[in-house]
């Protein structure tokens, strides 16, 4: 498993707890098998909306993933880094390389209904932007760097102290225009 991707050991833990085939959690993630084995080792840089289908059908926040320990004290997070980064791949279904690099601002805080993220954001691989859609809401600020959003069929470009809130299911995409931006997200997810 790359030391980059821990995700897919808590997606293996979680769904071998419940006694789940790989099978299983592709049908009720509405994913393919394939993905979720690639995921498992470790081999791909997950997207954010399959992880998103995969934490519901297992009946676990998307958090679940990020989390160690989980305790009920506040989250502190210093200089707005968080121990440990998440890497995804944007929407790129079988992408090695990262384009959005999450450090998680409340880490291992339990029952939490928000994920507040500091993400480094990269330019993209192509050009091709491929929208997703989940359940849920996002706050984006900028924080440095341009960033543009493909939001259903509009086009929003953002600059530092820029901000936007949007229901996330509409089928949208972030990226970043010309050079890496950072980004202040929270996203909220039911499940």
């Amino acid at each position: 498993m790359s030391e980059k991707n821990l995700i897919g050991n808590k997606i293996r833990q979680i769904r071998e707890t419940q006694e789940m085939s790989v099978e299983d959690l592709a049908q009720a993630s509405n994913t393919n098998a394939e993905l979720i084995g690639e995921l498992e080792k470790g081999a791909l840089i997950p997207s954010l909306t399959p992880l998103m289908q995969i934490a519901r059908a297992l009946g676990v926040r998307l958090g679940t993933f990020l989390d160690d320990a989980p305790h009920n004290a506040p989250v502190i997070a210093r200089s707005g880094r968080s121990a440990n980064v998440v890497r995804f791949s944007g929407n790129c279904e079988k992408c090695k390389t990262s384009t959005l690099d999450f450090f998680s601002l409340a880490r291992d805080k339990a029952d939490r209904h928000m994920e507040p993220f500091l993400i480094d954001v990269h330019p993209p691989m192509s050009d091709e932007a491929k929208l997703s859609s989940h359940e849920g809401e996002e706050f984006i600020y900028v924080l440095k760097g341009a960033i543009e959003i493909l939001y259903g069929k509009d086009k929003y470009n953002l600059t530092a102290g820029d901000s936007i809130y949007y229901d996330s299911v509409v089928p949208h995409h972030v990226h970043a225009v010309d050079a890496d931006a950072q980004i202040l997200a929270v996203v909220y997810a039911p499940f």
